[in-house]
């Protein structure tokens, strides 16, 4: 097992666009789970993009230490349980008209937020989700 920093250079050389820390991974997920519960209003592309986050993640749980997945799990735990609240489980069909799904363990990719809102909802409207508008939330 590796600490921190040798997982973000580790996974920097595999192809990530920078050596993250788990605390920046997890306050991006943590940001992007709020947008979603409010509504998020970019488009498609940028959400796909976004949820990449949330991949970093389970692909540093594999090579963490493990104090460190004890001490971060808690609250990954947290936002996941408050994204699977906002989000609604098609098993990504709506999604997958846009970007191909990942694994099946990569469960967020088989979701889409709850309130369709903004370009991203127009898409995934069109896609077939179905969800509430803003103002029904």
């Amino acid at each position: 097992m590796a600490t921190e920093t040798e997982v973000g250079e580790l996974l920097h050389q595999r192809g990530w666009r920078t050596a993250f820390t788990v605390a920046e991974r997890v306050g991006a997920w943590a940001a992007l789970v709020s947008v979603i519960e409010r509504g998020y209003g970019d488009d498609i592309y940028e959400y796909s993009n976004d949820l990449y986050c949330r991949n970093w993640l389970h692909e540093a749980w594999l090579l963490l230490d493990e104090h460190i997945v004890q001490l971060w799990t808690p609250r990954i735990k947290t936002l996941d349980d408050r994204y699977r609240a906002a989000t609604v489980d098609d098993d990504g069909q709506a999604l997958d008209q846009f970007h191909r799904l990942p694994g099946p363990d990569l469960w967020w990719w088989r979701r889409h937020p709850r309130i369709l809102t903004g370009d991203l909802g127009r898409s995934l409207r069109s896609a077939g989700a179905i969800g509430t508008a803003p103002d029904a939330a």
